[in-house]
Parts: C-alpha cells; structure tokens; sequence
C-alpha cells in the first residue's frame, strides 16, 4: 500500500513501476481501513473516445493513515491489467452507508463505478457540489479549489493522456494519485465551512442525484438529443424517434459512438424525407457507400416503423406568450442572481433558465406549481417563494441605493 507524502507532480522511479498499483490484496487492506475510518476517497481515470460509454481504465482510492498527521494511504487499482485486481471490497464500501465516499465532480465517476461493479452508492460527499454552497463557484476545478480552499498547488500533468494505454507512465501515476491525495483535506475543510454557515445538510442533499448518476441511456428518448429534432413536423418527429432509438441499440451493440454509426444532420434529413427504398435513400447527404452497404436496410426499417407509428406532437407552448415569457424570466433571473449573491451561493444551484421558464409558464397559465428544484427544499427557502410572490403580483421589484435588486410589498391604491 503506497503512502504519499510529496508533491502530485512526484515522478516515481523505475525500481518503483512494477508495484506502482495494488494487488488484492494490498487493495483489500485499504479498504478495511477505511471501513475502520468511515470514509473513502476515490476517483477514476477513463476514455470515451472511439466507444458507445467510457472504459474504466484507472481507479484511485485513499484513506486516513492509522498515524495522525501522516500522509493518507493511497492505492491505485488498475482494471485493465492481466489479471486485473479484485475490487469488490471498494465496491461493498461504496454500498455502506455507514461509509461517506468523497468525490470531485464525480457524476461520471459514479455513473461508471455503478455500472462496472453494479453497486448503489449510498453516502456520497462530492467537493465540488459542496463548493458551491461554501462560496467558491458551482464548477470549481480540482486544482483551483484546493488553492483557494487549503493553499495547495498541483500540476494538471497528465490529465489529458491515454489512459487505456500500457503501462501508464510514471507521470500518470503521480498525477492519478494526487487527485486524491488531498480529497479528505478538502473534504473536512469544506465540511468545517458549511457546517458553520448552517449549509452542509443542502450540500449533503445537493449529493443525493450525484450518488444515483448512470450513463444509461434510454433509445426511445435518444432523440431528443438529435440537433433540430425539435424543428420536425409531428410524423418526421416519431420517424426520428425510431431512427435515433436503432442508431443506440447499435452503437451499443458494437460498443462505438452513435456519431460514427450516422450522423445528426442525415438522421434528422432522413426524418424528413423518409425514404422508403435503396433509391430513395442514395439522395440523402451524409450517408456514404459503406453506410448504405452495411446499414441501409436497417434504416430502411427503421423508417417504416416511424411512419407507421403514432405522431409526436410538439411540446411548444404554441400561445404567442414567448416574448412575455422571455422577459419574465430575466426578471426572476435578476432576483435570483441577487439572492443567490447576498447568500454566497452560486445561481446555478439554485435555477436553471429552464427552471424558470417553467415556473413563468405554470403562473401566466394559471397552473399549479411545477415539479422543479428551484420550488423545493432550501432552494424554495432562499429564493423559491419569493419568487412566486412576485410572478403573481404581490412584491414588484427596485433597485436599492447599493445598485442591488430589492424585493418590495406591491402598493395598493
């Protein structure tokens, strides 16, 4: 089990390589410490590019020392190695609720961890989530938080790499354990900060969908995904549901991304035109000889099967209230921004402009309050209701003698 002490951008020497990353067993003995701790750090490395999701290529864990004040214990598991380690004791910690497993902007890391070793993460505190309630931004990279928050310098290194490529350099190696060599730091000194604000409970809810991430994704909705999809007709809309839907079963099934299988603008052209035989589609642009070899008679198909289907109606408003909507929404744009700014929070934790729209559009049409974040739990508290006070008319808004936007009682007369 290696200790780190130095610095991330630490080179290891040759003599060093071989054991660089953990057996068994060595993987094993940490996580039983960390068991004993109650906590965990981890991260991975991974590619996605060439693949239908990513591959798992790296997975660096750490824990306390059992000596206070030393360096965490750190080890990294490599799963592509031959034979690769056994990692099912980090995978039953990730299922222990009774164990807090600490990320940066893990969504991805959990979406794949999930995937690779079907486990639930039950506990999760991600630094990046926490961040944002502790003032220093909602998208804070690794590096520039530790800097701000504990004084810490690292190197970015080897961040951009092949990392399914072996054997991982000895730059790899150091950059792979200094993203977690400072995790628990980081960890404890934003906890120390949200807890004296009051804020670490939202952090901790803030976690909840970051725990439940997958790159799962459904083929029947990949369509909504598709560049101007949403400018098709209702007919062409359900052809490119089905078109999309094949293009994701395939690009799963030959493990590539659904770029190479076809296009955005072909499929969205083929939703258009619907070709109906090998004709017809030769006339569509950016299908070429090999796709119209090898995949022609299952677009084909496809197609049919998206005529014969039902139609996808919009999904637009279609009440010529955009453009007092639009401006609506910039209002509880404004006062979001304010309160969000008065309570060091970053505004994209507390609404998207896609939040607002919907809150806009349920009180021009008089409907009951949307199921959006922005209405629930201590976002509702910060800006939530406020802002419902004003979209109805009983607060109006000012600008106060510091240039910042007030909340005022609407007059009567």
């Amino acid at each position: 089990m290696a200790r780190i002490g130095d610095t991330p951008s630490t080179v290891r020497s040759a003599a060093n390589h071989a054991a660089a990353t953990a057996g068994t067993d060595e993987i094993a003995a940490l996580a039983a410490r960390a068991k004993e701790t109650g906590r965990l750090a981890i991260d991975t490395e991974f590619m996605g590019e060439g693949r239908y999701r990513s591959l798992l290529c790296l997975v660096q864990v750490a824990t306390d020392s059992e000596v206070e004040g030393d360096p965490p214990l750190i080890a990294l598991a490599d799963p592509l190695t031959d034979p690769a380690p056994d990692c099912s004791s980090l995978a039953e910690l990730l299922a222990d609720p009774e164990v807090e497993i600490v990320l940066h902007a893990g969504r991805q890391d959990t979406a794949l961890l999930r995937r690779e070793w079907g486990v639930e993460i039950t506990n999760l505190f991600d630094t990046q989530i926490a961040a944002g309630f502790a003032g220093f931004g909602a998208q804070a990279g690794y590096g520039n938080l530790l800097s701000a928050a504990l004084g810490i310098k690292v190197e970015k290194g080897a961040s951009y790499t092949r990392w399914d490529k072996r054997p991982l350099s000895d730059e790899q190696l150091s950059y792979a354990r200094g993203d977690v060599d400072h995790l628990l730091d980081l960890r404890d000194e934003l906890v120390k900060r949200l807890t004296e604000t009051g804020r670490l409970d939202w952090a901790r809810e803030e976690c909840l969908p970051i725990a439940a991430a997958t790159d799962y994704r459904e083929p029947l909705e990949a369509w909504r995904r598709v560049g101007k999809a949403s400018s098709l007709s209702a007919t062409q809309r359900a052809v490119a549901r089905e078109l999309a839907a094949w293009r994701e079963d395939t690009a799963l099934s030959e493990d590539k991304p659904v770029g190479s299988i076809i296009q955005d603008p072909a499929l969205v052209e083929l939703a258009r035109r619907q070709p109906q035989d090998d004709k017809a589609l030769r006339d569509i642009r950016g299908l070429h000889e090999g796709i119209l070899r090898k995949r022609g008679a299952a677009i084909i198909e496809a197609v049919a099967r998206g005529v014969a289907a039902d139609p996808i109606p919009s999904e637009g408003r279609g009440d010529g209230g955009d453009a007092r909507e639009t401006a609506l929404c910039s209002l509880a744009d404004a006062l979001v921004r304010t309160r969000t700014r008065a309570s060091d929070l970053a505004p994209e934790l507390v609404a998207t402009r896609s939040d607002l729209q919907r809150i806009v559009t349920s009180v021009r049409r008089d409907e009951p309050e949307p199921d959006v974040r922005t209405l629930q739990g201590w976002r509702r508290e910060v800006v939530g209701a406020e802002l419902l006070d004003l979209l109805h008319g009983r607060t109006t808004l000012a600008v106060g003698d510091d240039l910042l936007v007030e909340a005022l009682p609407r007059p009567t007369s």
